[in-house]
């Protein structure tokens, strides 16, 4: 059962949220660009709620969805809620409700999945489940949504992980790898790996920060579909453990727009403005 939350946060919000990790990403900014037919409006419904499953044992549930009264695509919609599969009201009280059964399901699995083991705790043990999304950023059209998860169910550590998703909102749909640049997969995981190091996870060996390439565990930097953008650089986000130890935390991979010149998308090179 170990795992248990692992699985649980990913599915129900990916990623997982191991405090400081997710303070590096950033705080919201707002850009308009004139092909938004709409303003974006953004609202948001949370549930934080604890119980006590034995004398030893409490378990912790919480989790925030943003709400966007201004979209009404149903395929958007559900692209953007893709975790979240059961949800069939994208409204506020809709979203609520469906948090709220959320947890009460998690308590429910907790208590019922573990009830041959739980009673043999015998120390004070705190487990939890968290997950969220943010609105990262809103630049041209472009929308940015990091979910974050994070979870504890015993074992040596927390879990966690993040999923990065941008929507194009004049398209009404969730922007592809092949939006943003024609160059073939196998040349991008070529810069990734060359660009590894360029922003440090933050592993230690207590004589100073290691760098990322000596914590990996893959021969090759999948291209993936984890990714964002700024006005500078394309960005693949990877959660511990899928290209590297846990111990290196998540890393971030940056790609300049300047190392895929030639290769943009003419539509989004236009609302980037990239030159």
């Amino acid at each position: 059962m170990k795992n248990t939350i692992a699985v649980m946060a990913l599915s129900a919000l990916f990623a997982f949220s191991a405090c400081k990790k997710n303070e590096k990403t950033g705080t919201p900014t707002e850009k308009k660009d004139n092909n938004q037919t709409e303003k974006l409006i953004v609202d948001s419904v949370k549930v934080s709620d604890s119980t006590r499953i034995t004398d030893s044992l409490k378990v912790t549930y919480t989790s925030k969805l943003l709400v966007f009264p201004s979209i009404t695509d149903k395929k958007l919609l559900d692209s953007i809620y893709f975790q979240n599969e059961k949800i069939k009201d994208f409204s506020k009280a809709g979203l609520q409700t469906y948090l709220e059964n959320e947890k009460n399901n998690y308590f429910n699995s907790v208590k019922n999945n573990n009830k041959d083991w739980i009673s043999d705790i015998t120390y004070a043990q705190d487990w939890y489940s968290s997950s969220h999304m943010n609105l990262i950023s809103d630049i041209n059209g472009y929308m940015h949504i990091q979910y974050v998860g994070s979870g504890y169910e015993g074992g040596a550590h927390d879990n966690y992980g993040f999923s990065e998703r941008v929507f194009d909102l004049k398209n009404k749909k969730r922007l592809e790898l092949k939006d943003i640049t024609s160059m073939p997969k196998s040349k991008i995981e070529e810069i990734l790996m060359k660009n590894i190091n360029k922003i440090n996870g933050g592993a230690s060996d207590g004589d100073g920060e290691i760098n990322n390439s000596e914590m990996l565990l893959v021969e090759k930097i999948p291209a993936s579909t984890n990714f964002y953008f700024d006005e500078k650089n394309l960005y693949f986000h990877y959660s511990p453990y899928e290209i590297a130890a846990f111990a290196a935390g998540d890393i971030i991979i940056p790609v300049s727009w300047e190392e895929l010149k030639g290769t943009l998308n003419a539509e989004f090179k236009e609302r980037m403005k990239i030159k």
